[in-house]
């Protein structure tokens, strides 16, 4: 596939895409800032990032023509609208933002025990970030901009939000993550062990805040696996959820009964997924342990499973969610009722790919155009007739 194609078929599909850049692109950060143990995984950074910001730069490529602009009416501009006063507020958003940033810098600064910029200063300053330069997208990226805006506004909601709350109502500023270690993931994990037949507890040992489980190999050697934030999975918990929200913000324009119930089952499924990288971790160093390596095996598992668990369960869902979530009723789609085009046919007019989210038809002498892009050229380019008043639709392509 030559490169407008690859461009026109990226564009055709921008939401996943947009889906999938991002979530590769925080692997590959991730790989980069907690670097895993065992020789030259890092470097499968690399590869992520590549891919990451490959799909980007296809999805943003300019084209011969700029193609039609898709539907705005969706939940996701629903809600920026209502946030935002009937968008009376976007011109301030760039304030509110520059005020996030300035103030997790000095946050920081002056007050934290930690004076470094970690991961939820990261999210911080990208929310920040976001929102400075919100106004200043061009409306033809409306729904790219939402997505972003969104996924890292629902990151800050889970990650930073609930932080702040806590350390002011235990007014400690030291207080961590650790917190949801303790709680929602350590006794699961443990529970979940003694069910394998892995006899373990859970301990706290000064000057460690986080929780450890406490266990004897089966060559009998006394560990202990200390539950870090780095290693907690909280954040791809989040990355996971944020995506997943503002994917079906951006695309629906109905909150169904079936949208909610597949968010349910992938909030808890992911949190599932998490306890058994848990448990998966502590089987190996139970299980495989020699006087030779010790518990180097469970050190390495330690340091990657989490980032492997994390794409293979993403990647998973992400193939059932576009396989069985369904398009909401009376979405336009393509082509005639006797002649329908195939998958992969392109826009004649600005070369990106038909989908069912956008109305195209089909002019007699057997190009198919979207609709708008049609309308716009007042003729067929091939034939030079005119648009049909009343384009045909089908719903046997995709």
């Amino acid at each position: 596939m030559d490169l407008p194609r690859a461009v026109g078929w990226a564009k055709g599909h921008r939401n996943v895409l947009v889906v999938a850049a991002i979530i590769f692109v925080f692997a590959g950060a991730d790989l980069l800032i907690n670097r895993p143990k065992g020789e030259g995984i890092q470097w499968f950074s690399a590869p992520l990032l590549g891919a990451g910001f490959g799909l980007l730069a296809l999805i943003f490529w300019p084209t011969a023509k700029p193609g039609p602009m898709p539907r705005g009416d969706t939940l996701a501009h629903r809600l920026i609208r209502w946030a935002t006063w009937r968008g009376r507020l976007v011109p301030l958003l760039p304030l509110l933002g520059l005020a996030i940033v300035v103030g997790d810098l000095a946050f920081n600064a002056l007050l934290s025990a930690v004076p470094a910029l970690l991961t939820h200063d990261l999210v911080a300053l990208l929310f920040g970030a976001a929102l400075l330069v919100y106004p200043f997208v061009p409306a033809r990226y409306g729904r790219e901009r939402d997505f972003v805006l969104l996924f890292v506004g629902v990151l800050a909601l889970i990650l930073v939000l609930p932080l702040l709350l806590v350390r002011l109502l235990l007014g400690d500023l030291r207080t961590s993550v650790d917190l949801y270690s303790a709680y929602a993931l350590a006794p699961q994990t443990s529970a979940l062990l003694s069910l394998l037949g892995v006899r373990n507890s859970i301990v706290f040992l000064p000057p460690e805040t986080a929780p450890g489980i406490a266990f004897t190999t089966a060559g009998g050697l006394d560990v202990i696996v200390f539950i870090t934030s780095a290693c907690s999975g909280i954040y791809s918990f989040a990355i996971f959820a944020s995506a997943f929200a503002a994917y079906v913000l951006t695309e629906q324009r109905t909150l169904t009964r079936r949208v909610f119930a597949f968010f349910a089952l992938g909030i808890l499924l992911a949190y599932a997924a998490n306890i058994l990288r848990m448990a998966v971790i502590v089987l190996i160093g139970y299980g495989f342990d020699t006087p030779q390596t010790g518990v180097q095996g469970m050190l390495v598992a330690h340091s990657n499973a989490g980032w492997i668990i994390f794409l293979a369960w993403v990647g998973l869902f992400w193939l059932l969610l576009f396989r069985f979530l369904p398009r909401e009723e009376g979405t336009p789609q393509i082509g005639e009722a006797t002649q329908t085009p195939q998958r992969g046919v392109f826009c004649g007019i600005c070369g990106v790919v038909l989908t069912v989210a956008i109305p195209a038809t089909r002019c007699p002498c057997g190009k198919f155009y979207h609709v708008e892009c049609l309308a716009a050229e007042e003729s067929c380019p091939n034939c030079h007739a005119p648009p049909s008043p009343h384009p045909a639709t089908d719903r046997s392509a995709s």
